[in-house]
């Protein structure tokens, strides 16, 4: 019986530190097919996703999952926690002698609460142990605590400064591409300066975010559950505008150079393919046509009003297609998974950036059209379209 405690207690301790290891130290995806954080966050995601269903309100609803995120986090720690302190009761139990000092019967439970109180450091002193074993496990352990309490303080600030990073740019895409975003706003918006050049920045802007992206939820994929701080937005939106947006430019635009577009391309395509089997996607066959071609000859109008004229013959259409087929089924595998809309490729609704919206937009507009009905207007009246 105790050589079979000491057994089961190496597994778990060994399976406990390996899975620590891969999740916080290792940066790079790990293939193996079991690990206690995938079987942790199948098991708890779906019952969360599953309440999040009956939620009605889009706000609401987003704002319920992005708990998931920072609680889930907390409780793969404490499950940690909880695993170390198990396994060192059941090896000083196979293998330890203890003195109580209230010469209480020295049982697994009573075994269990030393082994908390020697991982917090705590130190009551009420149970010591007698053997050379026993007195090495309890260091041993008391180490392996300051240790988790280390791994637990690196841990988080660097969730959180990657998260961060992500959703600098997330923030930005708002006044370039809508709320929430589509192509045709972000090419739309970019013509407006009538410099076809400044593509290429933003493209390889958004070259960069997709590698950094790619890079901090590879090494660290529960940043994948974290949500934007708006509700129509995302990084999984905001991957999936950048591909349309360069998909379109690489399918031809009169007088527009693809090549920084296909770099980007290139970076954003292999960022939704990794994170797609990060997150479990399956492929769907029957999901739904993300463009029809309706959708396609009004967003090729609304291009042309703004000077940018795409190709319209049909190698320009089967480029656009194969294109898309190279990324939308993992972005829609993606979306499936983790509950996040994806974006339109044209809004076919007059849209409200997040920008314009606040909390006392209506009553200061109601005291204005107040104000502007008993003033005369003057010639220094604001026209706000020429400022935004």
């Amino acid at each position: 019986m105790h050589e079979f405690a000491i057994f089961a207690a190496a597994i778990i301790l060994l399976a406990i530190l390996l899975d620590a290891f891969e999740t916080v130290v290792l940066p790079r995806r790990v293939q193996r097919q079991f690990r206690i954080t995938n079987w942790f966050y199948r098991n708890t995601w779906r019952p969360w996703a599953r309440l999040t269903s009956h939620i009605k309100s889009q706000t609401r609803r987003e704002a319920f999952l992005g708990y998931f995120g920072p609680l889930s986090m907390i409780a793969l720690l404490g499950l940690w926690a909880c695993g170390l302190i198990f396994a060192f009761a059941l090896l000083q139990y196979g293998g330890g002698e203890h003195l109580s000092a209230g010469n209480i019967k020295i049982t697994f439970r009573v075994l269990l609460y030393h082994s908390g109180e020697t991982f917090f450091t705590l130190g009551y002193g009420d149970i010591t142990p007698a053997s050379g074993f026993s007195r090495f496990l309890s260091v041993a352990e008391a180490g392996m605590g300051f240790a988790f309490l280390g791994v637990v303080i690196g841990y988080l600030p660097t969730i959180y400064t990657a998260f961060s990073r992500r959703e600098i740019e997330i923030s930005l895409l708002d006044a370039r591409a809508g709320s929430p975003p589509s192509e045709t706003e972000l090419l739309s918006r970019a013509a407006n300066t009538r410099d076809t050049a400044g593509l290429d920045v933003l493209f390889h802007d958004w070259e960069r975010w997709a590698a950094e992206v790619l890079e901090s939820h590879l090494s660290y994929p529960v940043l994948s559950f974290y949500r934007s701080q708006h509700s129509n937005q995302s990084w999984l939106s905001a991957l999936t505008v950048i591909l349309d947006a360069t998909a379109l430019v690489m399918a031809g635009i009169e007088n527009v150079n693809n090549e920084q577009a296909r770099r980007t391309f290139k970076m954003a395509r292999h960022a939704v393919v990794d994170l797609a089997q990060v997150v479990n996607a399956r492929y769907d066959p029957g999901a739904p046509e993300r463009l029809s071609s309706k959708d396609l000859a009004e967003i090729r109008s609304q291009l042309a009003a703004k000077g940018l004229n795409l190709h319209t013959d049909d190698i320009a259409s089967q480029k656009l297609s194969e294109l898309r087929s190279l990324y939308e089924p993992y972005v829609q595998g993606i979306g499936r998974n983790l509950f996040i809309p994806l974006p339109p490729w044209i809004h076919h609704e007059p849209i409200k950036d997040n920008w314009r919206s606040g909390p006392w937009d209506r009553v200061i507009q109601a005291r204005g059209l107040r104000r502007i009905t008993r003033e005369p207007v003057t010639e220094h009246a604001i026209n706000i379209d020429e400022h935004f």
